[in-house]
């Protein structure tokens, strides 16, 4: 489980094919030197777990079905991605309930700035925005963010400086695919509406 809340922004050092899988090793030197072998990190909102640690890099194996529901095999070396370590089950929920689990792909519609105002609209498929609402939450590339707008396949949010400073959301250009989550107890209340409608 994740909070949304970055912890920093790592770089890609390579993603090979591994089998089915892919071999994602990624350089932070903030957060490498704690990380064990077994542990989850969100890799741009993707929960991976470390498969090896050394230095100022660690490992990821990534199976076909991250890649596909994923953004992640579109990284290349160089590539920046966001990075949170799970929640601490004493540690304090800063932004939303985060699984890790990506719902779909979405794509960059545009990143408007005027001033310190900065909009950035997401364009994804019409199930997923089915599932959010104003006000409401939402991941992006595991970002926590709060929805201000929603459409029949798309949806926008509003970025503060201190967002666009210590995540890679910053550096979006139209067109860009981003992981997204929708907020999971959002999901569980849809489901449960969803059955008693249909048992009427």
């Amino acid at each position: 489980m994740f909070t949304g809340i970055v912890e920093c922004v790592g770089e890609v050092a390579s993603l090979r094919p591994l089998g089915d899988a892919a071999r994602l090793v990624v350089r932070a030197p903030g957060i490498a030197p704690e990380l064990r072998v077994g542990e989850s990190v969100a890799v741009n909102g993707a929960c991976l777990t470390v498969t090896e640690a050394a230095g100022e890099t660690f490992a990821f194996d990534a199976v076909r079905e991250t890649l596909d529901r994923t953004a992640l095999g579109e990284l290349v070396p160089g590539s920046a991605v966001n990075l949170e370590r799970a929640l601490r089950a004493d540690g304090r929920l800063d932004g939303h309930l985060v699984q890790g689990h990506v719902d779909a792909t979405g794509r960059v519609r545009e990143l408007a700035r005027d001033g310190r105002d900065v909009r950035l609209a997401i364009d994804c498929p019409a199930e997923l925005a089915a599932q959010l609402v104003p006000k409401g939450s939402v991941a992006i590339d595991g970002v926590s963010l709060t929805v201000v707008h929603v459409e029949a396949a798309g949806f926008d949010v509003a970025l503060i400086p201190h967002t666009l400073e210590v995540t890679t959301l910053g550096r979006l250009e139209p067109g860009h695919r981003v992981n997204l989550e929708a907020d999971v107890l959002g999901k569980y209340v849809k489901r449960y509406v969803e059955q008693v409608l249909a048992n009427r």
